[in-house]
């Protein structure tokens, strides 16, 4: 569903550690593009990283720009969840992405375990009851042909009180008209997930290993002919962009590896 204004976030990846100094300077360049915000990942593919709260108050301290909260059902309890949703909306945090979380991979099991002991649609309901805009990923499931099922789980996620959706990333206008269509009738905001490809072998890891992303093969063929790969996956990025524009409410636009120097080509 395509809403105005069209609203543009940067997608950030906390650090590995407890100094923000050279990502909080990396976001501070961005000062001069056309950015609405930044939405923060929350221990991301299931590895530690600085506490997304944390990081979403530096951020908007330092840019001045409104930080979106990803909260995820795996790696706290309803308890800690409710008091993270209270301290967040205490530091000023005014919008949060609800998710269920990357799966702990099989080798961490050993000494990490997900905690899950309330769903995304109970976690969607505290958000909203706690004051915050709220809204949820929308992974399509293309390695197993799970549009249509994934569409009633993005409703069932707006009946419990999902006020946006954001999409894995695209890559392609037929990607891009598929889900347009799909949620035409889901009378929330859809935003477009964008992911910058930086070489071939990059965009063929995302396609083979990254469940819900999947990139076509014209794609990934353009990515193995550029004479500059960084620059073919720019290009991308900013046709994905065009294309957001007229189906969608907005792009979340995620920088691979801290490249945040890329979003001078895209925007």
């Amino acid at each position: 569903m395509k809403t105005t204004p069209f609203t543009i976030t940067i997608e950030v990846v906390p650090p590995a550690g407890p100094d923000a100094k050279e990502l909080l300077s990396a976001l501070s360049k961005t000062a001069d593009l056309p950015i609405d915000g930044f939405s923060v990942a929350t221990n991301p593919v299931a590895k530690p990283r600085m506490n997304a709260m944390a990081l979403c108050a530096l951020i908007q301290q330092t840019t001045a720009r409104p930080a979106i909260l990803h909260c995820t059902i795996r790696d706290q309890n309803r308890l800690s969840l409710q008091a993270m949703l209270w301290g967040a909306k205490a530091l000023g945090i005014e919008t949060v992405l609800a998710a269920t979380g990357d799966y702990v991979s099989l080798d961490a099991r050993t000494n990490t375990t997900d905690v899950r002991d309330v769903d995304v649609f109970g976690l969607i309901a505290m958000a909203r009851e706690t004051g915050l805009r709220t809204g949820v990923v929308f992974d399509t499931r293309p390695e197993s042909n799970g549009l249509n099922r994934e569409i009633d789980r993005l409703k069932r996620k707006r009946d419990s009180g999902a006020q946006f959706a954001v999409t894995q990333p695209i890559y392609d206008a037929a990607g891009a008209n598929e889900i347009s269509t799909a949620t035409r009738d889901i009378d929330i905001p859809i935003v477009m997930g964008i992911l910058p490809l930086r070489t071939p072998r990059h965009a063929e890891f995302l396609h083979q290993k990254v469940a819900g992303i999947a990139v076509p093969e014209p794609v990934r063929r353009r990515m193995h002919q550029a004479e500059d790969p960084v620059a073919e996956g720019a290009a991308n990025a900013r046709d994905m962009l065009a294309l957001a524009r007229e189906g969608f409410a907005g792009a979340c636009i995620m920088p691979p590896f801290d490249h945040y120097e890329v979003l001078t080509d895209i925007l």
